[in-house]
């Protein structure tokens, strides 16, 4: 196992989705497709994940809802992320520096690619189109799905892809920054929308 890749890649993934992610790595260890980490593939870790996959696959393709959604996530998937660096970093018998290392290069990544998804997600709901976002929810599900494959299988390969696929991010951020805004703007006027009632005095 190419440690470095698969803790960035991982990272990545768990960004755009750390339920889909955690599912992913348990399901192919099970399959026997790479080498996973013992406590990643235990029963109670796919229940759960899978369940809280479910709701994400819901709540993501819900324009604004989507945006709440990745706001409670800012802390939650690049934790989960350092969590998987760490257990790969553990099942590599690395040293404790060389865990704590990982664990920040995945979270870390997550971080990055988490706001990259937050971005373009809240420029596309800036769009009157409500299909473009399940769309969209529908191609990020895939690109986690052919990372976590391909750390598995080919984990230099899946760094590379990564890393075009950030730099994608981006450029898609700089392109859609109006659109951002706009989408900030919209999201506080919603939050501004009818505003609760006095009491009556009588």
């Amino acid at each position: 196992m190419e440690l470095a890749p698969t803790v960035i890649s991982t990272g990545y993934a768990a960004g755009i989705n750390a339920y889909g992610t955690v599912v992913l790595l348990n399901l192919l260890g099970r399959a026997g497709f790479g080498e996973v980490p013992d406590p990643l593939t235990g029963d109670a870790v796919l229940i759960g994940a899978a369940v809280m996959y479910a709701i994400e696959f819901v709540t993501d393709k819900v324009p604004y809802l989507d945006s709440l959604w990745d706001v409670a996530h800012t802390v939650i998937r690049p934790a989960v992320a350092s969590l998987i660096g760490v257990e790969f970093a553990e099942y590599e018998q690395v040293s404790a520096a060389e865990e704590i290392v990982s664990g920040g290069a995945a979270g870390g990544t997550s971080l990055l690619s988490h706001g990259i998804k937050a971005g373009v997600r809240l420029g596309i709901n800036a769009s009157p189109e409500p299909a473009s976002n399940i769309f969209v929810s529908l191609i990020e599900d895939g690109i986690v799905a052919l990372v976590i494959a391909l750390v598995l299988a080919e984990p230099v390969i899946a760094l590379a892809v990564v890393l075009v696929l950030l730099a994608m991010g981006i450029g898609l951020l700089v392109l859609l920054r109006k659109a951002i805004r706009r989408g900030m703007k919209q999201r506080g006027a919603r939050g501004e929308r009818d505003p609760p009632e006095a009491p009556d005095p009588g």
